[in-house]
Parts: structure tokens; C-alpha cells; sequence
């Protein structure tokens, strides 16, 4: 099995395949109302049939090169997420993004994960710009923004229905020679 270990905590990297459909509705339904504050996902993922096909559009976007998908497991529990909303190998562009339920949060997983999920991106398949959107009241978010080296770029005024009202969304991003440069920083290559 694929598995990209996130530190010392025991943590791992793993694709979240269509056969994973049952363990990630589970995760969903622990972290629903946590992950659902600021994202559509638990709306989105409501039984098996709607957990298993939303695994599978993400396999059909890796088998197109247009996004991918990965969980994030302590121990034998998924616990969050990371992945490329989009992905337009192309022109370069890619949409990172992220959850966890609230068991995982504020262990730095998220920013590990995109770490890799995002040099992989830049190093292998040559994306030069990484996007990053989160809601203004979504502090963590915008932390793990932060830690990755983005820079934000505006604000998207009240521009995302959200469960009856509409929220605004921050936009951040990273290029590849920032990201170069702040990797090389970071670990001294």
C-alpha cells in the first residue's frame, strides 16, 4: 500500500480511493458539523452512494490529470484530507485544499500533507501557481495559507452560498520559485 509517512507522530499520506467509500463517509459523519462550518463536503457526503461517488469523480479527475485526492490517517483512522480541487497541468494551475474532523486539528497534519501533495505538484508535474481558498472566518485555513508560504491576494466579497448565507473567501497562492525558494529555506538544499 502507498503511504507517505507525515512525521514521527505516525501520520500518513494515503490515496483515498472509491474502495475507501465506507471509512470515508464514517470520517464525515465524526467531523460533520466541524468540517461542514466552512466547507460544502459533509453536504455533499451524506450516505454511501454520495461517498462513493465522490471518490470516484476524484479518480476519474487523477486518471485525467485534473485533480487528485489523498486522506490522512493517524494510525488505522482517516482523519482529513488534502487535495487538488482542479488541476490544469496546461497552464500550470492547480487548487490546493484541505479538512480534518476536530480529533486531528491543530497538529500541523494538514500543512505536512500539503507540503508534499504541493512540491509533488511543482517538482512532477510542473504547476507553477498553487491556489488556496478559505472562508475570511476560517482561521485555521488561513494559518495553513500562512505556514505554506502564500501570499494573498484578495478578498472574494460574499461570493460562496453558504447553508443559507453567504460567506466571503480569501484567496492566497504560491509560485513555483517562491515555493523553491521557501522549500529550500525551510530544509537547507
Amino acid at each position: 500500500m502507498f503511504a507517505i509517512p507525515l512525521g514521527d507522530d505516525g501520520a500518513e499520506l494515503r490515496p483515498l480511493e472509491p474502495w475507501r467509500a465506507e471509512e470515508f463517509l464514517a470520517h464525515m459523519d465524526r467531523g460533520r458539523e466541524y468540517i461542514g462550518q466552512h466547507i460544502g463536503l459533509p453536504d455533499v457526503v451524506t450516505d454511501l452512494d454520495s461517498a462513493r461517488a465522490f471518490l470516484r469523480s476524484y479518480a476519474e479527475k487523477t486518471a485525467n490529470d485534473t485533480g487528485r485526492i489523498h486522506g490522512i490517517w493517524t494510525g488505522d483512522t482517516l482523519v482529513g484530507g488534502v487535495m487538488f480541487r482542479t488541476m490544469d497541468v496546461a497552464h500550470g494551475t492547480a487548487e490546493a485544499g484541505c479538512w480534518l474532523e476536530p480529533s486531528a486539528a491543530g497538529k500541523g497534519l494538514v500543512t505536512r500533507a500539503c507540503r508534499i501533495i504541493i512540491d509533488w505538484a511543482v517538482e512532477e508535474r510542473g504547476i507553477h501557481r498553487v491556489e488556496w481558498y478559505a472562508s475570511t472566518e476560517n482561521g485555521p485555513s488561513v494559518a495553513v495559507a500562512r505556514r505554506l508560504g502564500m501570499t494573498k491576494e484578495g478578498v472574494l466579497r460574499e461570493n460562496y452560498p453558504r447553508r443559507g448565507s453567504r460567506t466571503s473567501t480569501e484567496l492566497w497562492s504560491v509560485l513555483a520559485p517562491e515555493w523553491r525558494a521557501a522549500k529550500k529555506e525551510r530544509t537547507g538544499e
